[in-house]
């Protein structure tokens, strides 16, 4: 056997030992820079003194020097809008996109394996929000585990596909206008890479960087560089990025998937000892188990431009962007498998010995006939991501121009290997879980040692394969018109094509068939089994065996397709496999969405009595055409079905800017929008899917409605002084209608499905699913606050001046009528996604040589799944499904050596908090998962040429 084992060494200080020691060094400079001249020196003469006191110019740099720019584009536009740029080249503030936006009044992220991957704009999940790289619309997608959705195959972006170094700035559009597509709801996100007409010149830079996890004990290599000049006078340009890091983690916790119970002593033995358990509410985890994951990933992108000004009125500019990212990813359980059991073997041969009940959950519990399992889940996915763009604009006057902008982008997920090797103990006497203590860290005693590799049997091979590939094609072409100095018209028509599909394969035949070893059988050699360890959290056990996936792979062949005699795991008879992949056609389905809209707008400036108010009104027309294709049940019978449709939209906006003083600016914007059905919604049939512990039916419809709302923004903004600014603003958004997924809990024999869906999965008609069936519902409102504060601290003495902080806060609620699939109603809850309370704070330091800053996001709880899956966990409905709320302290602090030479040290998640979901009804919260991935430190060198 193989152990794998490590002790967590965290340099927790050493940021905060390199913050001092430079803060030091700075009071000392500036100390120096103040102190009055020595004895003896020779007072300056007036020319001299203001000679020195031009060389003495303050040109803002770092940290500082982004929020000024970011500030002066919040500033300028007429709608709301928030942006993050790079104060310099290649020195976007954070190393992650989704991470950077956060800092954003009214954003809050997702993770993935301890990195951001969604984004979430005033309590509207990804789904609402649009992205556009470099002005066109477009879609990434990543794969994930289980317990975080899978791949995504929906409408969010995920933005951790990208390098943060490749971008100068993000915009957050907050606010409608005619001019910017249709098809959000929370934001439209602008991404944009650089430009060689960007900088004057050559400009080059180099950033290397070595990252350390300290969970995984890993140092990993990251890169990334730029170069750009100008030739011809400034009429020809050219531009190329290249990003490169190299990332490895460890995710590890405990999790139970959901809590389950049974009309009769919690669906456990009747002839159980233990008689508290005869209730019908009593719920019992379905798979308690602790987890350990890990992830290695690759990450490399590139970007290229070239740009071209015959004359002072004519630009064109050519893009590239392409971004891959190769992962593997390694889940390792052990579990109480047999408690998820609903067949004669499963859970009703379960005695329960002792136990103890809280508000009808089995909380500790002693139990014999327990089937146990241990698994390895093998996961090896690439997503490739390219867009070509081709941008121009001519100005046939000082009053006229024209601009149109052509591309395409596609993001191709990968997922060809996806394998899971099981091994089970049937029928163990002794053991027991418990959760009384701290639920996140349960304590588990399964009756043996659980590092023994004796008596195992190989129980389940399973192999999937899946690929998504979204795709979008766009045209474009754009007028201004300048009246006169107070009103502008525009207009424009826009033509796009989004191309989505989403195929799967599953190894053919039954899995529990499995090949037998030299000996005839199939018990479990002790070479073909290794060790996990937790040094996360405290297991109990934190130590266990597993299969050795690699050798059990390589002993098998399993990847070569071939067929193979072997034993029914399941029921001991022999019979024969293979290990060949067919498709699996319910899986199997595609979206093709044709988008035709035209707008106008009108910007003007007039005067309110002494007040100067600008803005801009206009209205969007756009026609969607849509094909929904999937695979639909028949009289019992698969067949593929293909449905069309066609929705009209005209989409009035409106923003308004007034100036009640040059530096104080009132906002109001007001807007009809709509966001597109979720793709997932729109298969026109139903999907069974069986995944280690999930067991979902989905079904689609083609039919639904977008969702439609209408929105209105008042804010006020005070630009108090250099660098500094005050805001809040206030916003309502009321949802005219609104897709739910709904989801309740059916023996698979209810739900009328053929059986032959089944077949190859493990699964049995006596199991429970969980069926999700999309529904448009009646809406809802959103409304909440938002308060932004900005303050370099240049009015204090010294090096004190060289301080500065940036706070934010968001209030956000809503209320939604929940549906259960029949239709019928739930409970009332806040939108899923929706933290009710989030803020974000910095506080930072830019002197001469040393700056540095630290900073602290956080949000409330919030709902995952409503109603929860949980039938009968709440008297009135199901109860909710939610996740904790997060704190997350990140700190940087750099040195610049000179012009040319700078170092740097940066970490994330200092505190090595933790992602924790739970269902809960009114009497009591039960954990879902959790986990934690460690603290990342980073100690780069970059020079710029």
């Amino acid at each position: 056997m193989t152990v794998r084992r490590h002790e967590r060494k965290t340099p927790v200080t050493l940021l905060a030992l390199s913050i001092g020691l430079a803060l030091q060094m700075s009071a000392a400079q500036a100390q120096e820079a103040t102190s009055p001249p020595a004895a003896g020196s020779v007072p300056a003469t007036p020319a001299q003194a203001a000679s020195e006191t031009t060389l003495d110019t303050v040109t803002v740099t770092g940290f500082r020097a982004s929020l000024e720019k970011a500030m002066d584009i919040k500033r300028a536009e007429k709608g709301v809008v928030d942006a993050v740029v790079a104060e310099d080249v290649g020195k976007f503030p954070d190393t992650n996109l989704a991470e950077s936006l956060q800092r954003i009044p009214g954003v809050v992220i997702t993770r993935d394996a301890g990195e951001g991957r969604n984004i979430s704009v005033r309590g509207l999940g990804p789904d609402f929000t649009r992205v556009r790289l470099n002005g066109l619309e477009a879609l990434s997608s990543v794969g994930s585990s289980d317990g975080q959705g899978g791949t995504n195959r929906g409408r969010g972006f995920d933005f951790n596909v990208f390098a943060a170094e490749l971008f100068s700035q993000l915009i957050v559009r907050k606010t409608p206008s005619a001019d910017v597509d249709e098809g959000s709801l929370g934001a439209t996100v602008d991404l944009r890479t650089a430009r060689p007409f960007d900088y004057g010149g050559f400009t080059a830079t180099a950033n290397l960087q070595g990252s350390y996890n300290d969970a995984s004990e890993n140092t990993s290599p990251r890169f990334a560089g730029l170069i750009a000049n100008t030739w011809a006078d400034g009429k020809f340009g050219a531009l190329l990025s290249v990003a490169y890091s190299e990332r490895k983690s460890v995710d590890e916790g405990s999790g139970t998937v959901r809590w389950a119970g049974g009309t009769t002593n919690g669906g456990f033995n009747a002839a159980s000892p233990f008689q508290a358990a005869r209730a019908a509410d009593v719920y019992a985890p379905r798979f308690p188990r602790y987890t350990l994951m890990e992830h290695d990933q690759k990450r490399t992108g590139i970007t290229g431009a070239l740009q071209f000004k015959p004359g002072d009125n004519t630009l064109f500019t050519l893009e590239a962007l392409y971004s891959k990212i190769d992962a593997v990813r390694d889940e390792k359980y052990i579990e109480a498998n047999g408690l998820s059991k609903t067949g004669n073997q499963g859970k009703s041969q379960i005695l329960v010995r002792d136990g103890e009940i809280r508000n009808g959950a089995l909380v500790y519990a002693l139990m014999d006939n327990v089937d146990i399992r241990a698994e390895n889940r093998h996961d090896e996915w690439t997503t490739e991501f390219k867009q070509y763009s081709l941008d121009g604009e001519h100005r046939f006057s000082d009053n006229f121009k024209i601009s149109g902008k052509i591309g395409t982008s596609v993001s191709k997920h990968d997922n060809p290997v996806q394998a899971t090797i099981m091994m089970d103990k049937l029928d163990v006497d002794g053991y027991s879980y418990d959760y009384r203590g701290n639920m996140n860290e349960p304590v588990f005693n399964y009756g043996f040692d659980p590092t023994s590799p004796a008596g195992w049997d190989l129980s389940v091979i399973r192999m999937r394969a899946n690929q998504v590939e979204n795709g979008f094609d766009n045209g474009q072409l754009d007028f201004q018109w300048t009246v006169d100095e107070y009103f502008t018209l525009k207009g424009g028509v826009q033509f796009k094509k989004y191309d989505f599909e989403s195929h799967e394969q599953r190894r053919r035949g039954t899995e529990t068939i499995v090949p037998k070893f030299s000996d005839g059988t199939i018990h479990m050699p002790a070479d073909m089994t290794e060790l996990a360890s937790l040094s996360g959290i405290n297991g109990a056990p934190g130590t266990w065996v597993v299969t050795n996936f690699d050798a059990l792979a390589n002993l098998f062949d399993i990847y070569g397709g071939g067929s193979f005699n072997g034993i029914n795991s399941a029921t001991g008879a022999a019979a024969s496999g293979s290990f060949a992949m067919d498709n699996y056609a319910p899986s199997d389905r595609s979206v093709t969405e044709k988008d035709r809209s035209i707008y106008l707008m009108a910007e003007f400036g007039f005067d309110l009595g002494s007040i100067p108010v600008s803005g801009n009104a206009g209205i969007r027309q756009v026609r969607t055409s849509q094909s929904s294709s999937g695979i639909a049940t028949v009289n019992g019978t698969l067949i593929p079905v293909t449905v069309d449709r066609d929705y009209t939209d005209t989409l009035p906006a409106m923003n308004l800017v007034a100036e009640i003083t040059p530096d104080f600016l009132v906002r109001l914007g007001a807007a009809k929008v709509m966001t597109r059905p979720g793709l997932g919604s729109l298969t026109p049939g139903v999907t069974v899917n069986v995944s280690g512990s999930a067991r979902t039916i989905s079904a689609g419809n083609p039919f639904l409605e977008p969702t439609r709302a209408t929105t209105v923004d008042l804010g006020a903004e005070w630009y108090f002084s250099e660098g500094a600014m005050l805001g809040a603003g206030l916003f309502y958004k009321d949802l005219k209608s609104f897709i739910q997924n709904t989801r309740q809990t059916f023996v698979y024999s209810e739900t009328g499905l053929p059986a032959s869906l089944l077949d190859g999965t493990g699964a049995s008609t006596s199991d429970e699913f969980v069926l999700s069936v999309p529904l448009n519902t009646p809406g809802g409102k959103v409304k909440g606050v938002e308060l932004n504060y900005v303050q370099p601290f240049t009015f204090l003495p010294g090096f004190w001046s060289d301080f500065g902080v940036q706070l934010n806060y968001t209030y956000v609620e809503s209320e939604i009528q929940y549906l259960l699939a029949n239709g019928t109603p739930a409970q009332k809850e806040d939108f899923t996604g929706l933290s009710r309370n989030s803020w974000n704070a910095t506080l930072f330091y830019e002197g001469k040589r040393f700056s540095g800053r630290i900073s602290a996001t956080n949000r409330d709880d919030y709902l995952i799944q409503v109603p929860g899956t949980e039938a009968g966990f709440n008297s009135e409905a199901n109860g909710v499904h939610g996740q904790s709320g997060t704190t997350f302290v990140d700190a940087s602090v750099r040195w610049k050596f000179n012009d040319h030479i700078e170092v740097s040290l940066e970490g994330s998640n200092l505190t090595n908090e933790a992602q924790e979901s739970w269902v809960a009804n009114p009497a009591l919260q039960l954990p879902l998962e959790y986990s934690k991935t460690g603290r990342q430190y980073l100690l780069g060198l970059r020079y710029k040429f």
